[in-house]
């Protein structure tokens, strides 16, 4: 079993100052290799350290829904600590909540993907903590599904939202602490950064084989399944396509009423499939879009995580649903994740050219050749911040 960051922390780090307060940005999902949460480990390891808690989209234990839905600030009636919620009308703490904090402690699992908005609450915290002169130290933890392959387009700065603060691409292969880094050098961002490394983690490790639990990060994320396919399927959001919310697969499940199952399937890109069996089903949301109807899909199950390519996927998916259903299918208005402009959709991708290019019915592997260049920037950028081999 690898050790994280967490544990290392605890291990070496044997006392702070007497009187020294942290904020600690975590959730009930980063738990240890015994599946007791870093809040609680910490609080034990250093009584009294932990003033408040912050917390990211989705609130502290997980229940609230997506595009949002703000959660509250909070008494948590188990550790008896203040919780703040960064995810509501303000994504960001307020200067008042740094004040008597010495330390920013981040703790948080993230599922290794640009719109998935935790990596943009610890964003914004670094940048607050450079503001406030007050050292973060982020416990760094795998990235699920895994850090040896990117994929995708840069996002535009035209497009830029709380699914994409600064550009990445869709898959960025980056552990929350290097991630934190990057951040920190790429966007000139001048804070105190300690990252707390992980010990006998390897990029390429299968999740599976780290020996740590799975806790749902969020309500729809709740197996490693429905983080492979997330990449992809995340962008049926801006979309009249159910993404599975409201069964029990979320994204790996996906459809509309108007979908025949058999004809999709056979109009899909068969290069765009490889590394999946694709079932053809029927399913019927207990909540979301198409609530009560009977939806016509495909669910997803990834046989090969090694061939599989989870945006490429969809958006192939998507191509051949416009194809198929122009006059049923629909791109969802805005607002979405706090933009009121912009169609979810494009900044989902983040870049408009490649909604433009689907509804087109234009060429998908030109426009994946012309996002090259900026993917290898971003991997050599990034080679100077890796931490595991």
């Amino acid at each position: 079993m690898i050790k994280l960051g967490l544990e290392n922390f605890i291990t070496r780090q044997k006392k702070f100052p007497q009187g020294c307060r942290a904020a600690f940005l975590t959730h009930q999902a980063a738990v240890d290799g015994r599946g007791v949460t870093s809040l609680a480990r910490i609080r034990q390891a250093f009584p009294g350290l932990v003033s408040a808690v912050w917390s990211p989209q989705h609130g502290f234990y997980g229940d609230r829904q997506a595009n949002m839905i703000a959660s509250e600030n909070f008494s948590d009636p188990l550790s008896g600590l203040q919780v703040y919620s960064l995810y509501g009308e303000s994504r960001e703490p307020a200067p008042e909540m740094f004040a008597g904090i010495d330390l920013v402690l981040v703790d948080m699992v993230d599922v290794g993907c640009r719109v998935y908005t935790y990596i943009w609450t610890l964003f914004l915290v670094l940048k607050a903590a450079a503001a406030a002169r007050v050292k973060v130290v982020v416990l760094d933890r795998p990235n699920p599904i895994g850090g040896d392959r990117v994929e995708g387009n840069l996002s535009s700065l035209d497009y830029l939202s709380f699914v994409g603060l600064y550009p990445l691409p869709m898959r960025h292969g980056l552990t929350i602490g290097e991630l934190a880094s990057f951040f920190r050098k790429e966007a000139t961002i001048d804070v105190e950064l300690e990252v707390v490394e992980m010990t006998d983690w390897r990029r390429a490790l299968d999740f599976r084989a780290t020996g740590l639990f799975w806790v749902l990060p969020s309500p729809n994320m709740p197996t490693l399944d429905t983080a492979l396919v997330y990449p992809g399927q995340v962008l049926l959001e801006g979309t009249n396509i159910s993404e599975g919310r409201g069964t029990t697969l979320p994204f790996e499940l996906c459809g509309a009423p108007f979908i025949d199952p058999q004809a999709l399937l056979s109009e899909l890109d068969e290069s765009a499939t490889a590394g999946l069996f694709l079932r053809p089903t029927w399913f019927t949301p207990t909540f979301d879009k198409w609530q009560g109807e009977l939806c016509g899909g495909l669910q997803l199950h990834v046989i090969d995580v090694d061939i599989f390519s989870p945006y490429r996927f969809t958006l192939s998916l998507l191509k051949a649903v416009i194809k198929l259903y122009p006059d049923d299918f629909n791109w969802l208005k805005p607002p979405y994740e706090y933009e009121y402009e912009k169609l979810p959709i494009d900044i989902l991708t983040g870049d408009s050219s490649i909604r433009l290019t689907m509804e087109k019915y234009g060429d998908l592997d030109s426009l994946r050749k012309s996002w090259q260049n900026g993917l290898q920037s971003f991997v050599d950028r990034r080679s100077n911040i890796i931490i595991y081999s």
